[in-house]
């Protein structure tokens, strides 16, 4: 019998049809490149590939660039190779800075699969999407002077003394009598002005009177007014701050869409800060489609979506225009009655809020509003006991559950919701215990010192305090005040 010599038959047949496998591997792979060569252009150009593959064995890639626009449903990017892509976001969480998803911020997108750039929305899979807030300008980082912003805010709350401190937590409704001389003996953080302040004035007179409290004030105040537009203008409803007065919401959006909804956002903009207003209590987050809801008037007057859609352009343009917003009226006012006359209560379940309430209140604080404000409603499936303005449950969930890091103010402590809840000295510390960064309130001669005695004592501890003050400075030094 004969030995085979090595390379005989056998071995030639196994390497030849290995080799035929191999090159119809490398003919597949070819032609399947060629076809997607459309796609993938987009993803080399634009993405940078991770290291590691997702764990189902994709690849994922990262795209960056900037936010060119943000719906309730979709994320715009404008990539760094220069084309823009539009993503699904809804079901993904968004990490952020603290300024939110604003237009100009930096994004990164981390996904499997392959852009398009023929394509209206991309059609891959989102692992990720992370957005940091933007670089501070040259000019705005030496105003800040400090390459760390909080040792500044940390060094003018260290200077106060425990009555500076509570004193900025008020922002009151301006009195008529006395408002210079009340600045600097109470400490206020702001003054929120009403029809009264403005009816037989000029805006020239306006204006004077304004920086006359400016100037009393070591630490820049804050100017409140509810110029809503609609059935709440304290300055447009005078021929001599404009010749009409600010349409509502429902007819602007009736007339012209969204794109009327920005131009009479820039409008009152322009006429806030020319008078030396910097906080607008606007806009209506309530979602109301009864026209016998009180709020209806005041609301958008559609669903939570759509809502939440209004909400995000109005805090989108009052950003630009470097306004202060203020989100109201928290958690909801739904079909309740007017607190403004009473004790009204909320029979609603909490889901009830989840799938809608708290959706124009989340696009709000996702597009960066400055501040909420927290209704006296009594909300049974959240506190059964307490207006939600006075519940540490309430202000718990928009910290926790909506993401909310700004400064909460209370709805107006005059008001009979809260008022017939609790006396003056009480409701004061009652809301700085709740949560509460501001209060909206019209007897600080009293709730002042209510406050002082109560941290003194050791009621409210101090740390409580220089929280809120904190927030406050903060938002203020964002402004450009500080």
């Amino acid at each position: 019998m004969k030995r085979r010599k090595r390379g005989s038959k056998p071995h030639r047949m196994i390497l030849a049809n290995a080799m035929l496998v191999l090159m119809c591997l490398l003919t597949a792979c070819s032609s399947g490149d060629k076809g997607e060569s459309s796609k993938t252009t987009a993803s080399s150009e634009a993405a940078v590939q991770s290291e590691q593959g997702s764990s189902s064995g994709q690849v994922e890639y990262t795209l960056k660039g900037t936010v060119e626009d943000s719906t309730m449903s979709t994320l715009t990017v404008a990539a760094e190779n220069g084309q823009s892509y539009v993503f699904q976001k809804e079901g993904i969480e968004i990490k952020t800075g603290q300024s939110g998803i604003l237009i100009g911020n930096p994004v990164a997108v981390t996904y499997c699969g392959d852009l398009d750039e023929g394509k209206t929305q991309q059609d891959v899979r989102i692992i990720t999407i992370e957005v940091e807030d933007a670089a501070v300008s040259s000019q705005e980082a030496t105003s800040q002077s400090s390459s760390d912003p909080d040792k500044t805010i940390q060094n003018i709350l260290d200077k106060m003394t425990l009555e500076e401190k509570v004193g900025q937590m008020f922002i009151a409704r301006c009195p008529e009598k006395g408002a210079v001389q009340k600045v600097k003996e109470y400490h206020l953080g702001g003054y929120i002005l009403f029809a009264r302040d403005f009816e037989d004035n000029t805006k020239e007179q306006v204006k004077e009177t304004i920086q006359s409290y400016q100037k009393q004030s070591d630490i820049p105040m804050l100017i409140g007014v509810d110029e809503e537009g609609g059935t709440v203008n304290r300055i447009s409803r005078y021929p001599a701050f404009r010749a009409e007065p600010f349409s509502s919401p429902q007819e602007l959006y009736k007339a012209g869409g969204f794109e009327a909804i920005e131009k009479d956002t820039v409008e009152k903009c322009t006429l806030l800060h020319e008078l030396g207003v910097n906080l607008n209590f606007a806009p209506v987050c309530d979602v109301s489609k009864d026209p016998e809801d009180f709020i209806y008037n005041r609301s958008f007057g559609k669903d939570a979506s759509q809502t939440a859609q209004y909400v995000t352009t109005v805090v989108d343009v009052m950003k630009k225009q470097k306004m202060g917003s203020v989100l109201k009226h928290f958690p909801g006012y739904g079909d309740n009655e007017d607190t403004h006359t009473g004790i009204a209560y909320d029979n609603r379940s909490y889901d009830d809020f989840v799938q809608s309430d708290f959706i124009p209140f989340e696009a709000g604080i996702d597009s960066g509003a400055d501040v909420v404000l927290v209704s006296h409603n009594i909300v049974k499936s959240m506190d059964d006991q307490r207006p939600a303005s006075l519940s540490p449950r309430v202000h718990e969930i928009l910290r926790e559950e909506l993401g909310f890091s700004g400064v909460i103010v209370t709805d107006d402590l005059y008001m009979d919701g809260v008022r017939d809840f609790a006396d003056d000295e009480q409701v004061a510390v009652m809301a700085v215990e709740a949560g509460n960064d501001l209060l909206c309130c019209t007897d600080f001669t009293v709730q002042i010192p209510a406050v002082v005695d109560a941290v003194k004592s050791g009621e409210i501890p101090e740390h409580r305090i220089d929280q809120s003050v904190i927030r406050i400075l903060e938002m203020k030094r964002n402004w450009g005040l500080l």
